[in-house]
């Protein structure tokens, strides 16, 4: 019988959790949060049979500290290992899974698993120092909807869906072209909210997009903008097209549909970070769901996120 992915050491001990994520987090060896202090002969592993499990003691601050403090898992009771195994799941799954599936996996409350899996979803958030495309890349942009469909009441016919996108949440992505995806949640589809959301793409690309109003004047600050007219049925005119921005899209409302089923306006930028963190680093340009869930691991330092910091519970 071929061996699970879980039956790697980090994934059914503490011990092994502990040693894995000191290895990709602390490369050097540990570094003290409260300080900052890497001096590994001014830092010193606690021992003892009543000592906690990867407990270090910082000589600079006096400070006593382990791996989790500073990170996604600080002041989580669940045991690193199962934090480990949720990583991996999430980083694996190309749709996402559901709250409901690690609530039951894990045997926790439905509070504890929505909070574990957008703790997750915040690790993974570009940190937005590099910028999307450059280098003459070609970057397709392009809007969609999610939310429930708008209604409204018509005397002698009841209720019948509304014609556009009414109230639904709007989303502009980026995609450069065998590279990574960035997601925004934008309020409207005016120039404003566009070119903020476009300060994130290199102008030294071309820039590929349908023929929306509001990408023309920021269109002319690229290499070049090439647009497709969707009204006239062409989409894709030479290299000119947005069906990879579009393939993403796909990916993305069959995840949020399909898996989450709903998501709360507030939270809705940290599902665009899982699923663009999925796409950047998908197996196509050579990442494997390990390489994947290590390269989200070593996001997780400095991006703690509090209960309180993500709004009202259960919403999302």
């Amino acid at each position: 019988m071929a061996k699970s992915v879980f039956d790697a050491p980090q994934f059914k001990t503490e011990e092994g959790a502990f040693a894995y994520v000191e290895a990709h987090l602390w490369p050097e060896g540990p570094v003290c949060p409260k300080c900052g202090n890497c001096d590994q002969d001014r830092i010193r592993k606690m021992q003892g049979k009543t000592t906690r499990l990867g407990l270090y003691k910082c000589n600079e601050c006096r400070k006593p500290f382990t791996v989790r403090m500073g990170t996604i898992f600080e002041s989580s009771h669940l045991p690193l290992h199962l934090w480990l195994q949720v990583i991996h799941l999430m980083c694996a799954s190309k749709k996402g899974i559901s709250t409901r599936q690690i609530q039951r996996m894990l045997d926790c409350s439905m509070k504890t698993a929505w909070f574990l899996t957008h703790r997750i979803r915040e690790a993974m958030k570009d940190d937005g120092t590099v910028a999307i495309g450059g280098g003459g890349k070609t970057i397709e942009a392009d809007e969609t909807f999610f939310g429930q469909q708008d209604y409204k009441f018509v005397s002698g016919k009841g209720w019948q869906r509304r014609d556009g996108w009414g109230d639904k949440m709007k989303v502009l992505s980026l995609v450069e072209r065998g590279g990574r995806a960035k997601s925004i949640h934008v309020d409207n589809l005016g120039m404003e909210e566009v070119t903020r959301a476009l300060e994130s793409a290199d102008r030294n690309s071309h820039l590929n997009t349908d023929q929306a109003r509001h990408y023309r004047r920021i269109g002319q600050e690229f290499l070049s903008h090439g647009s497709v007219d969707h009204s006239r049925k062409e989409y894709a005119r030479g290299t000119i097209s947005t069906n990879v921005v579009e393939g993403f899209f796909s990916i993305f409302k069959r995840g949020m549909v399909g898996v989450y089923q709903h998501c709360n306006e507030g939270h809705l930028h940290r599902y665009l970070s899982e699923f663009d963190f999925r796409y950047s680093y998908r197996e196509k340009l050579g990442f494997n769901d390990t390489m994947r869930a290590e390269i989200a691991l070593k996001g997780m330092a400095g991006k703690r996120l509090t209960y309180e910091r993500t709004g009202l519970a259960g919403q999302g």
